[in-house]
């Protein structure tokens, strides 16, 4: 009888070997080998360019355990490296369906593990092991794609985290202005910009903060993108943030500094979030979800055209 580890071990192998022809063909080296296909095992397994990333997103019981206990996750371990011939392989345990939630910005470890990828012929530096997310966001590679893309000399990344979106939109010759309040983000969002012989107006700031300045100075960029955190209470700053209780608020002040050419990009991973603008945006989540994530709310992605 074949076991749940025999299945994923099965279920893994197939799906790299169909995945990675689309991903050599893309020039992609970072990618999502197993999203939560099998409902027991509950667990999604990135690849960084042969090294694995395991999200283990196992409730936890009252006692704080979650079911099968260390010995299930070994087994699991075994199972995706051996499927994948994989030497490395970095587990970071969720709360069940925690993602992109402010918790980020915790360290695991003081330095980590780092690789340089590939995406969309641009070079990114990840943390397989020195925090709970690597430093790219892997289910936004066709937003990436699609921001860059969008017509408009100038481009504002908000909630910039490690400039992802900076690197591909400078890429395409828009000048970029990045905005976080992390400065342990911002220096790797430069190291990014860097390692691929770009430059950023790099801005340490509140978010909210900036848009207000921004306003009063006058300034408008022609492409927008706004990813902020599901919920974040940083002791940098003086207020809890909620998505769905704030976006709104924070879209008027974004609409504010928006040239009117170009688009305006607003994205969450906030599994039940409902956009609540008078604003015309249309949801693109469909259209900016990889063909390596089967999780159809990976992220709610909405734009706005000039």
């Amino acid at each position: 009888m074949t076991t749940k580890f025999e299945m994923l071990e099965n279920r893994v192998r197939k799906t790299a070997r169909h995945l990675g022809k689309w991903a050599k063909r893309e020039g992609v080296t970072c990618w999502r080998v197993y999203d939560r296909d099998i409902p027991e095992l509950p667990i999604t397994i990135d690849t960084y360019d042969g090294a694995l990333v395991i999200n283990d997103y196992r409730h936890l019981d009252e006692a704080g355990e979650r079911g099968g206990g260390d010995a299930w996750l070994e087994d699991v371990v075994a199972a995706a490296k051996q499927a994948l011939d994989a030497t490395e392989a970095f587990v970071k345990q969720r709360a069940p369906l925690q993602h992109r939630e402010g918790i980020q910005y915790e360290k695991l470890e003081n330095a980590g593990t780092w690789r340089t990828v590939r995406e969309g012929g641009h070079a990114f530096r990840v943390n397989l092991s020195g925090y709970v997310d690597t430093g790219l966001f892997l289910d936004h590679r066709v937003t990436r794609a699609k921001v860059a893309a969008e017509p408009g000399a100038t481009m504002l990344n908000l909630f910039a985290y490690t400039g992802s979106f900076s690197v591909y939109a400078a890429a395409a010759g828009k000048r970029t202005t990045t905005v976080d309040l992390s400065k342990t983000y911002l220096d790797w969002a430069g190291e990014n910009l860097a390692l691929n012989g770009l430059t950023s107006e790099i801005i340490q700031s509140d978010v909210r903060e900036f848009l207000v300045e921004a306003r009063r100075a006058g300034r408008t960029w022609d492409v927008i993108v706004v990813d902020p955190p599901t919920f974040s209470n940083s002791k940098r700053m003086d207020y809890t943030w909620d998505v769905q209780r704030d976006h709104a608020a924070l879209i008027a002040d974004v609409l504010a500094v928006w040239s009117r050419s170009g688009a305006v990009w607003f994205s969450t991973n906030k599994r039940r979030f409902k956009l609540e603008v008078e604003a015309p945006f249309l949801d693109v989540t469909h259209a900016t979800t990889p063909p390596d994530f089967k999780d159809s709310k990976a992220h709610h992605a909405y734009r706005l055209a000039g």
